[in-house]
Parts: C-alpha cells; structure tokens; sequence
C-alpha cells in the first residue's frame, strides 16, 4: 500500500469539508473548479503533515480526529443538525466527517488563501516521500486563473479562512522552514 493510498479517504473528506463549508457559488463547472482547488490543497496540506509512508499508516490506523472542532468554529455543526431528522442520514454523515483532518483542513485554508505560500509548500513536497510517487501539476493552487479565484471566491477568502487558517499555521510555517515573507 503506498503512502499516498492510504491518505486517500483523509484527502476526499478533508476536501469535501472544504467545498461544503465554503461552496462555491454557481453552476457545475464553477463547483468543479471549487473541488479540484480543494482537493489540490488537500493534497499537498495532507502530504505535507504525513510525509513519510509510515506516518500515513500511522494516521490510517488511528484516524484523523474529524470535523467537530472545524463544524463549530466556521458554523457547519448548526447546519448539520438541522439538515433533517433522519438519523441515518445524520450517521451517514458523521461517518465522512469522521475523516476530516484539523491540521490538514487548516494547513489547505493557509495555502488556499496565499498562493505564494502554497508555492513553497509544493517545493517543500521534494522532502517527503510523496515527492517522488506521483508527479502532480498543483497550477490551481499555485497559479489560479480568474476563473479559479471567481469558482473559489469563499473557500479562497482570507478573512474567511483565517479562523480555520490560525489554528496550526505556526506548525506549517515550520514544517516549510517559511522566509518572513510567507509567514503573514
């Protein structure tokens, strides 16, 4: 099993957290944008904080620690409970929420919010055993066109981000060894 595998199910729930706490606001197209730009950071936010194949493991085996804390601050916990009173529905959806990752949700928020930043992480992927396994284009993230930042508007705002962004930014900071001029 490769490392980049077993984060699987942590990435697609992070990112689907991401899309569902700040939607994007328009068609399919606009929404798809929003999830690749999600799921980008995700990415490199998760392979960042898990960078080697045994701490991936590691993670899989103990689990991420969920959504709980991210759903109060930004709000989401409120719309869950009043999405309706089925209570399968409601297990259904604490069982993705489950996978959530707090550091990896507020890591990707740092590098939706700061393209320079998310740069340095890209570059910091070079150190990690993921660095190798798959070479990825991370443009959307690093490099966004109009129509990213237009898909994105709300997941990409830094005033919206910052409450999820502060909560473990100084760790990544320290894991890319950021210049004074990422750190703001």
């Amino acid at each position: 099993m490769s490392a980049d595998f077993s984060l699987s199910p942590l990435i697609a729930a992070t990112a689907h957290w991401l899309t569902q706490a700040y939607p994007a606001d328009g068609g399919a197209l606009q929404r798809g944008l929003a999830e690749a730009q999600a799921r980008q950071a995700v990415t490199v936010a998760a392979w960042l904080c898990y960078p080697t194949e045994l701490d991936a493991r590691l993670v899989l085996l103990t689990g991420p620690g969920g959504s709980d804390r991210l759903d109060r601050i930004t709000g989401t916990d409120a719309r869950v409970r009043t999405a309706g009173d089925d209570p399968d529905r409601e297990r259904e959806d604490e069982a993705w929420r489950s996978w959530v990752d707090e550091v990896v949700a507020s890591w990707a928020a740092c590098l939706l919010s700061r393209p320079d930043l998310a740069a340095a992480a890209t570059r910091a992927l070079a150190r990690t055993d993921h660095g190798s396994s798959v070479p990825l284009s991370f443009h959307r993230l690093t490099r966004p066109r109009a129509a990213d930042r237009e898909a994105a508007v709300l997941m990409r705002h830094p005033d919206l981000l910052t409450p999820i962004a502060r909560l473990h930014r100084p760790r990544l900071l320290a894991r890319l060894d950021a210049e004074p001029t990422l750190t703001g």
